[in-house]
């Protein structure tokens, strides 16, 4: 799948929604729970249950949080949670952390 920003995108194992913040431009797969995600049709409920997740990749995401390979480019904003682990080309990705403010003194 070549994602593009804006895309919308659903789990096919449990109720994960995503959008896609940033992309490269090349093929990726991306999965949630060992499946992968099929591009969603809006804000309505996600197909949920036409795949089987793989038990290593239930460890969870969580709404309105950003993940994020930095070596690809690629970063997920997360709309709707699930049981089911972001992942792109197989490798989960890690929640984007929230940049340090400055020091004001």
């Amino acid at each position: 799948m070549r994602p593009r920003v804006g895309q919308m995108l659903a789990s096919t194992v449990d109720t994960t929604a995503v959008i896609v913040v940033r992309c490269p431009e090349q093929e990726l797969e991306i999965t949630c729970g060992g499946a992968a995600m099929a591009e969603a049709n809006g804000p309505g409920p996600a197909a949920t249950g036409t795949a089987d997740p793989d038990p290593g990749l239930m460890g969870g995401s969580l709404l309105g949080k950003r993940y994020a390979a930095e070596d690809l480019g690629l970063e997920l904003l997360c709309t709707r949670q699930g049981q089911g682990t972001l992942a792109v080309n197989g490798v989960p990705m890690p929640m984007k952390s929230a940049k340090p403010l400055p020091a004001s003194d």
